[in-house]
């Protein structure tokens, strides 16, 4: 392998490693601190958010691999949107009735609302705006963990081992979330991973990704609207 896609490994690893410190200072942080707005939609997090898709494309191309092996390329949209939809809609709602099973057995020592509280639409305006930047949300997860730590490791090592532990690493990156937030993460992390190589793009997943987050949303909406209304 040439040189760039080595110093490309090199800074992927760093960039992971970077975001990961960031994932466990904010675990820290919401321990004490509730920010007074919906997070998804302070500016600072969405312009470094931008910096970091940005960057992600960046070593993509830095690598010189082909843009199919990243899984940049769209073909049979429609049958990806419509898979991703479906994939997508079902983790969302296992993950939501476990979940709920979680909490009424045990409280909040396995699974921590924190983060779902604190991205919760307060009106329907936000809840647009929290749809329309949960896109870069995804996007940046999708191009990091399936993109980069897949697609882009796959010339050096085999397809089951990154699988696995990109589930395990995405399953880290929830920690914020409590045990059952990494618990529950982790084995999305290996079904995203799997509908990445086999359709071969970043769309399939990326579609199921935000499907499943959306709807955690609205559903944690919904269980909120109705809380108030009784």
């Amino acid at each position: 392998m040439p040189l760039r896609y080595w110093l490309f490994v090199l800074l992927t690893l760093g960039l992971t490693a970077f975001v990961g410190y960031g994932t466990y200072r904010t675990a820290l942080l919401l321990r004490t601190w509730r920010p007074d707005r919906n997070i998804l939609l302070l500016p600072g997090e969405n312009l470094a958010r931008l910096g970091l898709i940005l960057l992600c494309v960046g070593l993509g191309l830095l690598s010189g691999l082909a843009p199919a092996q990243l899984g940049w390329r769209w073909g049979a949209v429609a049958a990806q949107i419509l898979g991703g939809s479906v994939a997508g809609a079902a983790l969302a709602v296992v993950f939501y009735a476990i979940t709920r099973w979680i909490v009424a057995a045990g409280g909040e020592r396995f699974y921590s609302p924190t983060v779902l509280e604190i991205i919760v639409p307060r009106s329907q305006a936000e809840f647009w705006a929290v749809a329309a930047v949960m896109l870069s949300v995804v996007l940046l997860e999708e191009l990091l963990f399936r993109s980069l730590l897949l697609g882009g490791l796959l010339p050096i090592l085999p397809a089951p081992l990154l699988i696995l532990a990109g589930g395990l690493l995405f399953g880290v990156m929830h920690s914020p979330q409590g045990v059952w937030g990494m618990a529950g993460a982790g084995p999305a992390g290996i079904g995203l991973g799997l509908l990445f190589l086999a359709a071969g793009s970043l769309l399939l997943p990326f579609v199921a990704h935000y499907i499943t987050n959306m709807l955690q949303v609205w559903l944690a909406l919904r269980l909120e609207s109705t809380a108030r209304a009784n």
